[in-house]
């Protein structure tokens, strides 16, 4: 099994800034890309960013220029830097990973992240 921890979320005024982290544990596995979900109540969950191992990032046009992910291969993290908050970006955000294990791919989900923008 895969594990992934997130953590930083929280309330923030708009135009303000927060980091989330995701580290992801386990034994027999290796990352092919890692991203950030998040939804909103009452709207579907979206791709907010995702980066491969290779660095290839890929963003929802929302985020473009205000948010920034990265990562560790060494380490097995992803970091989601945002800044200009604004009010719609409140939602519950979730790490998640595609990985190879053994002989299986599939993707594995954090517990979720509340981010609260305030304006």
């Amino acid at each position: 099994q895969v594990q992934l921890v997130e953590s930083g979320g929280g309330l923030v005024q708009a135009g303000g800034s927060l980091r989330l982290s995701c580290a992801a544990s386990g034994s027999a596995f290796v990352i092919n890309a890692m991203g950030w979900h998040r939804q909103a109540p009452g709207k579907q969950r979206e791709l907010v960013a995702r980066i491969t191992s290779g660095g290839s990032t890929t963003y929802a046009d929302s985020v473009k220029g205000r948010f920034t992910i990265s990562r560790d291969n060494d380490k097995n993290t992803a970091v989601l830097q945002m800044d200009s908050l604004k009010p719609e970006d409140t939602a519950v955000y979730y790490c998640a990973a595609d990985v190879t294990r053994y002989w299986s791919r599939r993707d594995y989900w954090g517990q979720g992240t509340q981010v609260t923008v305030s304006s």
